[in-house]
């Protein structure tokens, strides 16, 4: 390879700078690159007066081309593109000059990036801009999100966003995430590579146990007290440092409870927002201007409110009137642009009611789903869907969802109905069967945190240890796992059963199936 600052270049090397200037062909000869000669020699350039720096750009190009550096595909951590050069320039616009002669270059000065972007072979020449210029400084600088939002009197968020854009551009490259499935988890059939491993954690918050209704099967009305506003900042900073170990990015879900009646909820919302944190809501009905408010914060990812049937059987669950002020509800969300998600707890008294409802949903939400009872806390008073009538539901309310593409086939057992006729199956619960303790986990007011909340599933406490010894305890490890009566079956990856309803039937959640599984039923 010729020395970039002293050896030569063949003269493939420069396709335009020979094109204008073809007379120096005969000239490469005498130990210099073309941009040093012309830049020794500003009488040659003329009437091309950027030429030398078009050299530059040309030489760049070459070098990559012919000696292209190795781009590692799981780097360790966050670093700048080998394959990427940075080069000040006096004149605008080369890089459009290259594509069209027709488009003059201008006086100025400003930098070019030549790079090959991971997995492409094609050089590519640009113009840095601002966002690419700070993204490299802070890089080279090594000052990290914290010192670089605190220099630049921005959010932490809004310097991470900066780097994402600078990856999704190709100047940086990025680890991969290391929320993973470990090496000896069962794969079964399962070949999706995209299931073993998820690009986002999400931290399902619990805010606050205060609530503006009593939904007869609600799994927890306990008495726990609210976090102070110091004890929930440092939980934020706790998850977003466990998502800068794990290279993902976080989603905050609020919840409770009501969250929005948490009394610092807004401030809460902002420094999620701040910290670069995806924000939803699972929550119920509130005011429009409650909801307007946090979306001149940041976009809420979405909001999920919960029906539990028609009118007269989800106000007996929920409470009077609730149906139709949810239905206004989502009118209104619609109007905002929010994302909305409504979710009902499938039991024997409202699976009747369940494709009725999806008519009424029709147009009011962009996703509708269920999850089956958990015959947990004040659920346990209701009644569980019969285990024998499940997978004919599930045909049923399989075959409604091709016409209905908001209906959610979220339950991992519809990857089970979907293997066995041969189709392909889903993401199921979580994008990863069960994601307890692996891409989620719950946290409660009281600073305890579970591996699902719709089960007693205690793994460890954020006041006594962070979130990365928690995830990483053998109690979590074991929620992961699962039941070992599901680790030969095909489809593990994206099912491995419900914990919740098995452990609401009193079994053993990690010996016994799912008591719904039919795999190996007629």
């Amino acid at each position: 390879m010729p020395d970039p600052a002293f050896g030569t270049y063949p003269k493939e090397a420069y396709p335009a700078c020979l094109e204008l200037t073809p007379e120096l062909e005969n000239r490469l000869e005498d130990g210099q690159t073309l941009s040093r000669l012309l830049a020794n020699e500003p009488e040659a350039c003329d009437p091309y007066p950027f030429l030398p720096d078009l050299a530059k750009i040309e030489e760049a190009k070459w070098r990559l081309l012919s000696f292209p550096p190795y781009l590692p595909k799981q780097p360790e951590k966050r670093q700048v593109n080998p394959a990427l050069e940075l080069i000040p320039v006096a004149w605008s616009g080369l890089p459009e000059f290259l594509s069209d002669r027709a488009h003059a270059p201008q006086p100025g000065s400003t930098y070019i990036l030549v790079m090959i972007k991971p997995g492409r072979t094609r050089i590519q020449v640009r113009e840095a801009d601002a966002r690419d210029l700070l993204a490299l400084k802070i890089m080279a600088e090594d000052m990290g999100s914290r010192k670089a939002a605190a220099e630049g009197g921005v959010s932490v968020g809004a310097i991470d966003e900066l780097l994402f854009f600078a990856e999704k551009r190709g100047l940086l490259l990025a680890p991969p995430s290391r929320i993973r499935r470990p090496p000896d988890f069962p794969k079964g059939r399962i070949t999706d590579p995209e299931v073993f491993t998820s690009p986002t954690f999400t931290l399902q918050w619990h805010v606050t146990q205060a609530c503006d209704l009593n939904c007869r099967h609600c799994y927890d009305r306990s008495d726990r007290s609210d976090m102070t506003l110091p004890q929930a900042l440092a939980v934020l900073d706790d998850l977003y440092d466990f998502c800068k170990q794990h290279n993902v990015f976080g989603q905050v879900s609020f919840t409770g409870g009501n969250p929005l009646l948490y009394p610092h909820f807004d401030r809460l919302y902002t420094e999620a927002a701040d910290r670069g944190f995806m924000t939803a809501v699972l929550g119920n009905p509130m005011p429009r201007a409650r909801i307007e408010s946090l979306i001149n914060i940041q976009k809420l990812e979405f909001y999920q409110v919960s029906l539990e049937g028609t009118t007269a059987h989800n106000d007996y669950v929920r409470g009077d009137g609730h149906f139709d002020r949810t239905l206004k509800f989502l009118e209104e969300l619609g109007e905002l642009g929010v994302y909305r998600m409504v979710m009902l707890t499938l039991t024997r008294d409202n699976m009747g009611q369940v494709l009725e409802l999806a008519d009424h949903l029709k147009e009011r939400t962009e996703l509708f789903t269920f999850n089956r009872l958990a015959p947990v806390g004040q659920g346990a008073q209701l009644a569980a869907v019969a285990p024998a009538d499940y997978p004919e539901f599930l045909q049923t309310y399989f075959s409604a969802a091709q016409s209905h593409p908001f209906m959610s086939l979220k339950d991992n057992l519809f990857n089970l109905l979907c293997w066995q006729q041969g189709m392909p199956t889903g993401g199921g619960c979580t994008g990863h069967g069960c994601g307890a303790a692996f891409n989620f986990v719950s946290l409660l007011p009281d600073g305890e945190v579970h591996a699902c909340r719709k089960l007693p599933s205690l793994i460890g406490n954020i006041y006594e240890k962070p979130l990365n010894d928690i995830y990483h305890g053998d109690l979590a490890r074991r929620y992961r796992a699962g039941s070992s009566a599901c680790r030969d079956c095909e489809i593990r990856p994206v099912c491995g059963a419900c914990l919740a309803v098995g452990h609401g039937f009193g079994n053993d959640i990690f010996n016994d199936p799912d008591p719904y599984c039919f795999r190996f039923k007629a």
